[in-house]
């Protein structure tokens, strides 16, 4: 690990209210896995995003706005982020979320396949657009048209541009993770 975690004590007057919107936030809507130590302290990406608060504190609001309210199925949205941790090899993003999708209702065969970076044969209709959606962006080019079209007939035009923010905001913690070398918890 590159950073030190910050306790709740030692932190500042700038990070003060990010810590607090954060942890909020993290209680409410990241149950599942370890984010929070017992003594208060964030792990996870949350620790970079408080290091740097000028930087944390709008990418917080992006987690916020793609979480908090998020009109994509939640098997949905798990196949999509495991699809980019997988891509990125993020530990931390895929201790997190293989235990999201497990509570998520996504079987373990599934999740191995998509962590060991293949496509599952047994995936829905709505899991096979979003593993199609993230595994083209995370490859790098354009979407194709018809991955765009596919998208789009299922989720509509909100609902396929919330899948393409998801992967870009998972890559984005996948490099923060791994930037930092943050670990994956005991």
């Amino acid at each position: 690990m590159r950073l030190n975690v910050i306790e709740p004590s030692d932190l500042t007057a700038e990070q003060k209210p990010l810590y607090d919107d954060m942890k909020s936030g993290i209680e409410t809507s990241f149950k599942g896995f370890k984010a929070i130590r017992d003594d208060g302290t964030l792990i996870g990406p949350w620790n970079p995003w408080l290091k740097f608060p000028k930087i944390g504190g709008p990418m917080w609001e992006l987690v916020k706005a793609l979480s908090m309210k998020p009109t994509l199925p939640k098997p949905v949205r798990e196949v999509a982020i495991l699809v980019t941790g997988a891509k990125f090899h993020s530990g931390y993003e895929l201790y997190a979320h293989v235990l999201m999708a497990e509570l998520r209702g996504l079987d373990d065969d599934t999740i191995a396949t998509i962590v060991a970076g293949q496509r599952p044969s047994n995936l829905g209709g709505d899991e096979s657009v979003a593993y199609d959606v993230a595994s083209s962006l995370v490859r790098g080019g354009v979407l194709p048209e018809l991955v765009y079209n596919n998208a789009v007939k299922h989720f509509g035009q909100e609902g396929a541009a919330e899948l393409i923010y998801l992967v870009g905001l998972y890559c984005m913690v996948s490099v923060t993770l791994n930037g930092f070398d943050v670990p994956v918890p005991e």
